[in-house]
């Protein structure tokens, strides 16, 4: 049987990455690509024929979390896999809230995401073993998240603060990338994020404010 599926993400590289880890398998189908939140919901009522979604979260217009929550309502039927570099509590959270019946992230080898897409299909939770402790960690002691903008304090994850410090020594994308063993794509995006909960537009204006804040 065919497995239909549809990629959610507004970078095209990593589309493309996503695409080339699906390619190894002769029973999976990419239906279509969207950019965005938004673009996704317009593509499915052309074409809501889809078995399962691998979605990212950060995305402008509508983000992965919004959107999975209005594709749930919508088509229920369809099976959503969060493919993420972000592994914090706050968006396992409200990506499980939202109805996300999976948890992956980007750098996940071809056969691991294949083995999802199947468990997920067969009603089970796509997860690595990490993500699905914090899961667990997260149902036993309920934390009340709030949204970006009722803070006042800047909050980054963990996986951003060791960003900003490989950044504030100078180092170059593709040394911070070797360093974390994560891709430079994941780092490039780590960066946008830092850039974006600090609002500043370069690094130094970045690395400054860290400091003045005592993040790093």
């Amino acid at each position: 049987m065919t497995i239909k599926v549809a990629i959610a993400d507004d970078n095209s590289f990593l589309i493309k990455a996503v695409n080339e880890k699906l390619s190894f398998f002769d029973n999976i189908k990419v239906s279509f690509t969207a950019v965005n939140g938004s673009d996704l919901l317009n593509k499915l009522v052309e074409n809501h024929n889809v078995d399962l979604i691998l979605m990212d979260i950060e995305m402008p217009i509508k983000n992965g979390i919004e959107t999975t929550e209005m594709v749930k309502q919508k088509y229920p039927h369809i099976k959503i896999i969060m493919l993420t570099v972000f592994d914090d509590d706050e968006n396992i959270f409200n990506a499980i809230k939202a109805g996300a019946d999976g948890y992956l992230l980007k750098e996940v080898n071809p056969k691991d995401l294949y083995e999802g897409i199947e468990d997920t299909l067969a009603g089970g939770a796509a997860m690595y073993p990490s993500i699905a402790m914090k899961t667990l960690k997260l149902l036993r002691n309920p934390v009340e998240f709030v949204s970006n903008n009722e803070k006042e304090e800047i909050a980054l994850t963990n996986r951003e603060v060791e960003v900003l410090e490989q950044l504030s020594k100078g180092l170059s994308y593709n040394a911070i990338a070797d360093n974390l063993i994560l891709s430079t794509g994941t780092i490039r995006k780590h960066i946008e994020n830092i850039y974006r909960k600090l609002q500043v537009h370069n690094k130094l204006e970045a690395v400054q404010k860290a400091k003045k804040n005592n993040l790093i």
